[in-house]
């Protein structure tokens, strides 16, 4: 006999076809008809953190005594979470990232999700739910209200350690190619004009001091969203969960986790207000601002090669043009740039979703989730390539970073000391009017010896802070 390509589920708007062995239900059949936006599903990140929301929950439950006559039960529906928070589960949770509901499509596809699979753990067909219930048994003392922001906070936290590590190793890599360069001269440059002298490895601890800023804000801001709503229920007065279970549910979510969580004292604000995640899309833009103008500069310095600054050049990952002989683009630091941009714009997303919040709730959390979290992938993302494929296999160009010391006015200012103001400035206008460089005319007028000259050009001398 055929077996039936689906099974009948019912729920409050009537009943709906189901792949008969599909481990979602009927909830996420609607949600997926209704929602067909973003096109992609909830990051995996959050349904690995539902999953041990959900764990933390039933351990919670079964140590009030839920399931107390039925082990075999309770086993499975803990397998099923653990799975899920391991993301063996992660393809079924197959609801869009956009949804209207404040994330009830994800908490029921997840729900839906881990019941059938604890029924498949006991022998059962999906969708017998009398056995083992999305509502009853996977929502028991819950709301998405508070599950889905906690998850968001458990998965935001994750990615955000990634990212940490990411732009430490970014650090490092300039870290690196400060002590390599420390000994290249060069000109430096303020509103795109010569400036003063610098050096090459100078420019590069700046970069590396920029991003160990990020490396630390990354790091602190981690504390904003440990503080978490679980147990508040719908609203944030934990209506439908015994006390007991609201005092602990968050203990047992920080030992399943091991994160450093805690409850929030206010329950209803934390249900409320949303403002943690601009706070924290703030400090992922402060780090997208670091990489955008980093990457900037790398192009700058690399520029030409010609008939462009040229001091450095960048490790060539792609032939360049399709009509341009031998041109190679600077294509890591272009995509990181993009990247940098894209955050940028996500914080703006950010921002209005969690200011569009109305009165016990913020419908817009699944918006918020979706832009924080490709936030954080794509930082750290951005963070590897931009080392792996770029920085660590930046050379100086030494010589040409020396024609442009030799050739520059800007030397003149590194004069002042020996000479003085009105002397430096007399030797600059003389190399102009006469097309000679500033070590001709102080060398030709006797100005200086040829040592003294050099100890005032030297590493040391453009990098000492003040003078002796």
């Amino acid at each position: 006999m055929e077996q039936a390509a689906f099974r009948i589920e019912h729920d409050l708007l009537g009943e709906r076809q189901v792949p008969q062995h599909a481990l979602h239900g009927i909830h996420t059949e609607r949600a997926r008809e209704n929602f067909a936006l973003a096109g992609r599903p909830v990051h995996p990140a959050l349904v690995a953190a539902y999953g041990d929301v959900k764990l933390a929950c039933a351990l919670t439950s079964r140590a009030l005594g839920a399931w107390g006559e039925e082990p075999a039960k309770a086993d499975a529906i803990e397998r099923a979470c653990r799975e899920m928070a391991a993301g063996l589960l992660t393809r079924h949770v197959s609801v869009d990232c956009l949804q209207g509901g404040a994330g009830t499509s994800t908490n029921m596809n997840v729900n839906e999700v881990l019941a059938n699979r604890a029924l498949e753990l006991l022998g059962e067909a999906p969708g017998r739910y009398g056995g083992v219930s999305p509502l009853d048994d996977l929502n028991r003392h819950q709301s998405t209200n508070d599950t889905f922001p906690t998850a968001l906070r458990v998965a935001a936290i994750r990615q955000l350690r990634v990212l940490e590590a990411r732009i430490v190793s970014l650090q490092e890599a300039f870290q690196a190619l400060e002590k390599r360069f420390a000994h290249v001269v060069k000109v430096g440059r303020t509103e795109m004009q010569d400036a003063v002298l610098t050096t090459l490895g100078r420019e590069m601890a700046a970069y590396a001091e920029a991003f160990n800023r990020d490396r630390w804000r990354i790091y602190k801001c981690e504390e904003r969203l440990r503080v978490v709503n679980l147990g508040g229920t719908a609203i944030g007065t934990g209506l439908t969960a015994p006390r007991a279970f609201i005092f602990r549910v968050v203990d047992t979510l920080r030992e399943v986790t091991g994160i450093g969580l805690a409850r929030a004292e206010n329950l209803i604000e934390a249900t409320q207000n949303a403002d943690v995640f601009v706070e924290v899309s703030g400090i992922l833009t402060a780090c997208a601002t670091s990489l955008l103008k980093v990457a900037t500069d790398l192009r700058l310095l690399s520029s030409g090669p010609e008939a462009g600054l040229g001091e450095i050049r960048l490790p060539e990952r792609q032939a360049g043009s399709s009509i341009m002989p031998g041109k190679v683009n600077p294509v890591i630091p272009e995509a990181v740039s993009q990247a940098a941009m894209l955050v940028m714009g996500y914080d703006v997303v950010i921002a209005q979703a969690c200011a569009a919040g109305s009165l016990e709730l913020n419908p817009f959390l699944p918006l918020v989730a979706a832009c924080l979290l490709e936030s954080c992938d794509l930082l750290a993302r951005a963070a590897d390539t931009f080392r792996r494929h770029c920085v660590e296999g930046i050379e100086a160009d030494e010589a040409r970073c020396r024609r442009h010391v030799e050739g520059c006015t800007a030397v003149a200012t590194a004069l002042v000391p020996a000479l003085g103001y009105e002397a430096a400035c007399r030797v600059a206008e003389e190399a102009k009017r006469t097309d000679r460089t500033i070590r001709d005319v102080v060398l030709a007028g006797g100005l200086l010896t040829p040592g003294q000259l050099d100890e005032l050009l030297s590493p040391e001398a453009v990098c000492r802070l003040g003078m002796p």
